[in-house]
Formats: C-alpha cells, structure tokens, sequence
C-alpha cells in the first residue's frame, strides 16, 4: 500500500483529499503545516512515505522552503504541490525548488487522483518497472534507476524523481537528439509548446552528476535550435 502525506492547512480540503485517497487505497497522514512535515519527514522519528501532497500557502515554513529543506539534507520523496499560484513562473518556481508536479487550485478530485496515479507510474518507470534500463554506465559514472543514485570517482548523488526521468528518457535514446518538446512532455507531463527553462536547468543539474568538468560536456550536449544528445562514451577527440 503507498504511503501519502498531505501537507494542507485549509482542514475542509485535506479531509476531502484524505477520504478520496484512502477510497482509492492508500495510507493516508495529513498534517497543516511545514515544521510537522519537517520533523515527521527528517526527525527521529522519520516516517517514510511514497508521495507528499503539498499545498504551497502554508502558516511559517511555505511549500517552496520545504522543498528545498527535503532536497538539501538528502530527502527524494516524490513531491506534488498543490497551490493557488499558477503562473508559469510559479511553476518554475516549484519546479525548481524540488517539487515533481504541480497542480494549481481550484482542482476536480478526479484530476488530483490522476495525478497522484500518474506520478507514481513515474516513479516505478523511472526506477525500472516494464521499461530498461536499471543501471547505466556513462563513460566512469554508473546510474542506478532503482536507488535513483549516481556513482562516479568524485562520490555517490542521489537524483530527483525528475532527474531520474530526465536522465533515464537520454539513456534510452541515446546518441539521438531529444528535442525539448519531447521531454517537456514525456517528463513534465506539459505541452510540448510550453515556454520555460526548466529543462535547460535540469540538464545543467545532471552535468554536475555525470560530467568530469560541467563546463566542458563530454557526454551530455546541447545542440543549438534541436535539443540535446547523451553520448554514453564520448567521441574520440
């Protein structure tokens, strides 16, 4: 059974979103603010949960600095924010931060449980599921799908459930360009047409993981105008 915390403070919503996931199966705990979730999620006491649910407009701690907290001391639990805000910028902004998804208010329950059904197929395909790879090499690095870890000579990092997905759609095309499009739509789960740069941001993010010297790619390029190309090894000089 999957585990959700739902992070809400508006209680008529999270009571409403409480019983329609526990009809569709699921462990449910809610709490109203972002210190509770905090200490439930990195306390003593640590409870491990397979999604958090996670309004933005929280009392104290905000959606966006919880986020950023989970992420820095090493916490990847797949995130979908919940927040009246939805511009794009705030879905960068989300994005950004940590999150996985991001759903604007007001929202049909119906939507919501898509969401969380579809955000956990992510995970599951992002760690293996039907779908190779489990592992990958890239040139020293060896990514592990199911631990969502990168290995490499200057230590273990542990990716994101959308860096995980990022990095996965590359390997599995690799050596071809993969357009923005394609990846705002098969990671993102957004229009192809959509206008941001998240993606350029996350490409800069796994340079970090997989490349000897970010600066100078070896094996994750960027191709002006198309999109970008993962070279498992790089081409001989």
């Amino acid at each position: 059974m999957n585990r959700v915390l739902v992070v809400e403070d508006e209680s008529h919503l999270a009571t409403g979103i409480k019983f329609n996931l526990e009809l569709e199966g699921y462990d449910v705990t809610v709490v109203a603010d972002g210190a509770q979730a905090l200490e439930l999620l990195t306390g003593a006491s640590r409870t491990a949960f397979d999604l958090l649910l996670l309004d933005v407009m929280l009392p104290g701690m905000d959606g966006f600095e919880l986020t950023r907290r989970l992420r820095q001391g090493g916490d990847y639990t797949p995130i979908l924010m919940l927040t009246a805000k939805s511009l794009p910028e705030d879905v960068v902004q989300g994005l950004e931060s940590g999150a996985d998804d991001y759903l604007p208010k007001p929202f049909e329950l119906t939507v919501l449980l898509a969401r969380v059904k579809g955000m956990l197929r992510r995970r599951d395909w992002a760690r293996g599921g039907a779908e190779p790879p489990e592992r990958a090499r890239i040139g020293d690095v060896e990514v592990d799908f199911t631990t969502f870890e990168v290995r490499g000579p200057s230590g273990t990092n542990r990716l994101t459930l959308l860096e995980a997905m990022l990095l996965k759609l590359l390997v599995q095309n690799a050596g071809r360009i993969v357009s923005k499009g394609e990846i705002l739509e098969k990671v993102w789960n957004l229009s192809p047409d959509t206008q941001t740069r998240a993606v350029d941001n996350f490409v800069l993010r796994l340079r970090r993981y997989i490349e000897a010297d970010p600066a100078r790619p070896r094996h994750l390029h960027t191709v002006r105008g198309a999109g970008y190309r993962l070279l498992l090894e790089p081409e001989a000089a």
